[in-house]
């Protein structure tokens, strides 16, 4: 979504609300050329938050421990 400066100071609460609920960047023109962006704030996610849906399906087949001599082929 595209607003002036001008539009967006009257009524910034309102873009505001709209990047919370759709989470559409604001891209904001002076003179209608683009001179800045609000985008949605992303919160980072530790790698157990981004793995939880795959804890307890993974099966091991051998230690994942042991040293290994094979080499890997390149697809």
């Amino acid at each position: 979504m595209k607003v002036s400066k001008s539009t967006l100071k009257a009524r910034l609460l309102e873009y505001l609300r709209h990047l919370e609920e759709t989470g559409e960047e604001v891209i904001i023109t002076d003179h209608r050329v683009p001179v800045a962006r609000i985008v949605p704030y992303e919160v980072k996610q530790t790698a157990a938050q981004v793995f939880q849906h795959h804890r307890g399906k993974v099966k091991y087949h051998e230690d994942i421990l042991e040293p290994t001599q094979e080499e890997w082929v390149e697809s």
